[in-house]
């Protein structure tokens, strides 16, 4: 098979196209132009997009790392020559979640189908191999020029050095006997472990019947005695509560007697309250005794001044003398008509004036002072000075009265609220005494030791119900030990399988390693002519084991040396001499699919470039070879 032409929405590349030829096509351009996105192309139109695959560890599928950037659909067409025929092949996206899923193959220039020819098995078809064995030689990816082994692979190679059989590998009979072995015994699992936990617990079952009998009379002894206790308590739960209630009705009797009592005396208390407060009302006095007595004192003061003014005699008999002297004088100046009569009677008159006028003054003042202590005697409603003491002295012992009324409310007042707190106290005493249930009372411990009582019966009862039907689930003991000598019987021919698989695996492992000492040295010569070509006879030697890591010697060292101790450039250069052996060894004879290389050289240096280009020219006289490069290679 040989590429003709490539057309691409792949990734970065947007309905663009790639011609090619026979031989070598050395395709040079820098990074991040593209090369390996058409490696990739080349692959999804021989072999799909794995539409299945997820992204894990960094890693991302084809299906998102090679979508169009544009947001295209994802499609292409690849010419190829096989067969000495043209072929076209059309890849298409109908659903964004299975690119190029839609697939066509004609022949170039008409619309006539390849017979037989689907998107599932075209790579098959055009390049001989599998994808798995495709990607392992002749598809060179960049950074990915090492070989890692395959079941697909080691067939082919076994096929080569053997007997020509592609069908069989180590690998696969190796994991099919395992499995065998697994399916057998695995740590914990398989049919061994299986099989001897159910003789396990056939044994077990055994000793459960030989002690079940003598379990079943143990716990109907100890039934028949749990019943007793309940019987026991049932009739003391009765007393006690019976007990309990009697006691709880008696104090709460004596409470709310004690109670009424005290009810009775704060009411009378609070009568003679308010009698004394009626009569101390009634009283002409208003306040504390103390302040009254200082006002009535006070006032009893004023009374006595005042009594003492209206009492105080006042005498008119100096003014009608002095008005009968000034008489006297007026007529003693009429008959002598002499002036000192009747200056002397100017006197006398004027003095009869002042002294009228004093005594009059004394007359208002004596009327006043009645007044005034006749209004003290109205404000107190009393008439004289003797029966206000005596009120006074009334209203100071109603006054004493009431003080003592009162703190005799307050005292019968506490008396009746303590024995109201008591009364509640001794309700909420009787309430969690007759609380049978959760209360502390001694009803209610021994109710709760017959509930503790009953349910140890229950358990007991559900016990035996278990191991009765344990027993009859149990069946006869002959059978038991019939099923149990099969079981034995069994294990011992299944562990004889065992062994066999064991020996088969040993003796298959000992043909793989004769067919090893047929398969590297085969591999090793034809990877070691292509290493020794490319380094210019410095390395002759190649040895490959069978997961196709590769060791390599020159010719003056004595022993190989592992890839971890070679250079860049040489490790690369060794395993792509591994490649090309592995694509001379596995690939189909008959027409040579392509081979692709992704700056699989970037690590040489000019000489060994040189060299390894001379030996890509020399394969592609035979098959064609598809270079992709940033280094330019002649």
């Amino acid at each position: 098979m040989m590429i003709r032409k490539l057309t691409a929405s792949f990734g970065k590349l947007e309905n663009e196209t790639l011609s090619f030829h026979d031989g070598l096509n050395v395709i040079h351009a820098p990074n991040e132009s593209g090369k390996s996105t058409w490696c990739a192309f080349i692959r999804a139109m021989l072999y799909g997009v794995d539409s299945g695959e997820r992204v894990r560890g960094g890693y991302l599928p084809d299906k998102q790392r090679y979508a169009p950037w544009s947001g295209a659909p994802m499609e292409g067409q690849m010419d190829v020559t096989a067969d000495r025929c043209d072929i076209t092949l059309t890849r298409t996206t109908r659903t964004k979640s299975a690119p190029m899923r839609e697939f066509s193959a004609t022949y170039t220039g008409s619309n006539v189908k390849v017979e037989g020819m689907t998107g599932a098995n075209a790579g098959e078809q055009l390049t001989g191999v599998t994808r798995d064995v495709f990607r392992r030689s002749a598809f060179i990816e960049q950074g990915a020029v090492a070989v890692s082994g395959s079941p697909d692979l080691e067939r082919r190679i076994n096929a080569i050095v053997s007997t020509g059989e592609e069908q069989t590998s180590y690998s696969e009979a190796d994991a099919r006997l395992r499995a065998w072995q697994r399916k057998r015994r695995y740590n914990r699992r398989g049919l061994l472990p299986d099989l001897e936990s159910r003789i396990d617990d056939s044994r077990r079952l055994l000793d459960d019947m030989g002690g079940s009998a003598e379990n079943i009379s143990r716990l109907e002894q100890q039934l028949e005695a749990a019943r007793a206790d309940c019987a026991r308590l049932e009739s003391e739960v009765t007393e006690t509560r019976k007990r309990q209630r009697r006691e709880s009705l008696e104090t709460l009797g004596q409470g709310r007697a004690a109670l009424g009592e005290a009810s009775a005396e704060h009411d009378a208390a609070m009568e003679r309250l308010s009698v004394c407060r009626s009569e101390l009302r009634q009283s002409p006095f208003d306040g504390e005794p103390r302040e009254v007595e200082q006002r009535v004192n006070a006032d009893l003061g004023r009374m006595a001044e005042l009594k003492s003014l209206y009492q105080k005699k006042n005498s008119a008999l100096w003014v009608m003398l002095l008005f009968v002297l000034t008489a006297v004088g007026v007529t003693l100046y009429t008959i002598f008509d002499s002036l000192a009569y009747i200056i002397a009677a100017g006197v006398f008159l004027l003095a009869a004036i002042v002294f009228l006028a004093r005594y009059m003054k004394a007359k208002q003042d004596a009327a006043k002072a009645r007044s005034e202590r006749r209004a003290i005697l109205k404000s107190y409603g009393v008439s004289h000075g003797s029966e206000l003491a005596r009120a006074f002295e009334d209203y100071r012992q109603r006054y004493a009265a009431l003080l003592a009324a009162e703190e005799a409310e307050r005292q019968t007042r506490e008396r009746y609220e303590l024995a109201r707190r008591r009364q509640l106290k001794l309700e909420e005493d009787a309430l969690a005494d007759l609380d049978f249930v959760g209360g502390s009372s001694p009803a209610a411990r021994v109710g709760r030791e017959l509930n503790l009582k009953r349910a140890e019966a229950e358990q007991l009862s559900a016990q035996i119900a278990t191991l009765k039907g344990r027993l009859s689930a149990m069946g006869d003991t002959m059978v038991l030990r019939s099923e149990l000598g099969l079981m034995e019987s069994e294990r011992a021919a299944i562990e004889q399988e065992y062994e066999d698989i064991s020996l088969a695996a040993e003796t298959l492992r000992g043909a793989d390693e004769e067919l090893q000492s047929r398969f590297s040295p085969e591999l090793g010569r034809v990877a070691a002519a292509y290493m020794s070509r490319m380094t210019g006879g410095r390395y002759s030697q190649v040895l490959i084991n069978r997961d196709f890591s590769a060791m390599t010697r020159t010719q003056s060292d004595t022993v190989a040396h592992d890839s971890g101790f070679l250079s860049a450039g040489t490790l690369d250069l060794l395993y792509l001499a591994v490649r090309l052996a592995v694509c001379q060894l596995a690939l189909p004879e008959g027409e040579p699919c392509p081979l692709i290389i992704d700056d699989a050289l970037v690590n040489l240096d000019e000489t060994r470039m040189q060299q390894a280009m001379e030996l890509l020219k020399e394969i592609a006289k035979e098959r064609q070879v598809i270079l992709f490069t940033c280094r330019k290679a002649e």
